[in-house]
């Protein structure tokens, strides 16, 4: 996607590789990517709590546990393999979360958790979920990365006409940026949007009150009822909406020789840690990670691992100052959020989708995958992103069939 060599398999940085890699880029990078993350799904977080009836302290201890939970799991995955290996929370579990909070006491809700945990650890440690996807041509991959990303691109481009001077001012200061300095075209998408709502007033006010985030532990319960209803289903949800898409934009920003099951084990120890402090699923990061793994991150595909480091430090104050930031978000006018998404997303979309596209033989199915994962289908419980490889797939092998 770079037009550089694959990165290879790299011995952990020292303090010194860490120095000599520093970049604005990739440290801007990662933040870009906190910021995306927190904003689309913090309001999720506070839903689901008010659902739960959580107490203010509860609430609390489930945010800053869960990125403690994303910033210890991304270093250690960053330093390892020296690549920019990005953590989350599975958003489509939290959503899961939001509609079974007022059938399922919180203790139910923390064994849930907990076994869910216990599972996706398993199947890490077994190797079981690498050899899925080690299977999956290089193709389809970057076809469904392509698919989960049109629509955020697209998004971008949806809010002109709602906030005309806003996200028309970032997107010509991308297009500026990219002719003159391409590097910088996001950041400098970022710098006029903020001076946009700083000059029209948009920006809302920001409250210090309950600033700090606090851990308060809650024993599990081991229900049946909570097994069948949130710990099976939030487990495959995390393991195909998140974990299978953050393995494909890995793939397609050249990390193909970074293995798979390490990152699954060490997401499921930390979601096993987590969880009793309130923390639901941690996931590899699938639309932010294509932010930092990405060459808007840095050119040089060997020093993007910085925006890993970056992106895991944010996620650590986030939790530290959860009162505080949660107010921020809420200040912060969703069309510079979403136009910043989309523009940090669109050049890995072109990327992903020349390398769909590229050979002829697999044109058709990668082209079905990626239109399929856009559509958003939902079906049979079954997500996008799933159903886009299953007839993607079922189209190349029907084409292979026909050309032997």
């Amino acid at each position: 996607m770079t037009g550089q060599a694959a990165p290879q398999l790299q011995t952990p940085p020292t303090f010194s590789d860490l120095r000599r890699d520093f970049s604005f880029s990739a440290v801007l990078a990662g933040f870009i990517s906190v910021v995306v993350g927190v904003s689309s799904s913090i309001g999720l977080v506070i839903a689901a709590a008010q659902a739960a009836h959580l107490t203010p302290t509860q609430t609390s201890s489930w945010i800053l546990s869960i990125y403690i939970g994303i910033f210890a799991s991304g270093v250690l995955l960053t330093w390892r393999y020296r690549a920019p290996i990005l953590t989350a929370w599975t958003t489509p579990g939290l959503a899961l979360v939001v509609s079974l909070a007022g059938h399922l006491s919180f203790p139910e809700i923390i064994g849930a958790y907990v076994v869910s945990a216990v599972l996706i650890t398993a199947l890490g440690l077994s190797g079981a979920f690498e050899r899925v996807t080690s299977r999956i041509p290089a193709p389809l991959a970057a076809a469904m990365l392509a698919g989960v990303l049109i629509p955020f691109v697209l998004n971008a481009f949806r809010g002109l006409p709602g906030s005309p001077l806003l996200v028309g001012g970032m997107i010509l200061a991308y297009l500026l940026g990219r002719a003159l300095l391409p590097r910088y075209a996001v950041p400098l998408a970022l710098l006029v949007g903020v001076l946009v709502c700083l000059l029209t007033g948009q920006l809302g006010s920001v409250h210090s009150g309950g600033a700090f985030g606090t851990l308060a532990f809650t024993a599990p319960t081991f229900t049946l009822r909570g097994l069948l209803t949130l710990a099976l289903p939030m487990t495959l949800l995390t393991l195909v909406s998140q974990n299978l898409t953050g393995v494909a934009v890995l793939r397609a920003c050249g990390y193909e020789r970074v293995p798979t099951s390490p990152l699954i084990t060490v997401t499921g120890l930390a979601s096993l840690l987590a969880a009793p402090f309130g923390a639901h699923t941690i996931n590899l990061a699938a639309i932010t990670a294509a932010i930092g793994a990405s060459a808007e991150s840095h050119p040089d595909s060997n020093r993007r691992y910085v925006a890993g480091f970056a992106n895991a430090f944010f996620y650590l104050l986030v939790g530290i100052f959860a009162g505080w930031v949660a107010s921020a978000v809420a200040a912060v006018p969703s069309a510079l959020i979403v136009t910043l998404a989309g523009l940090a997303l669109l050049n890995t979309t072109l990327g992903s989708l020349h390398t769909a596209l590229h050979e002829e033989r697999w044109r058709e199915g990668a082209a079905i995958t990626a239109f399929v994962t856009a559509s958003g289908l939902s079906f049979l419980g079954l997500g996008s992103a799933l159903w886009g490889l299953l007839l993607g797939g079922a189209s190349a092998w029907l084409a292979w069939r026909r050309r032997r």
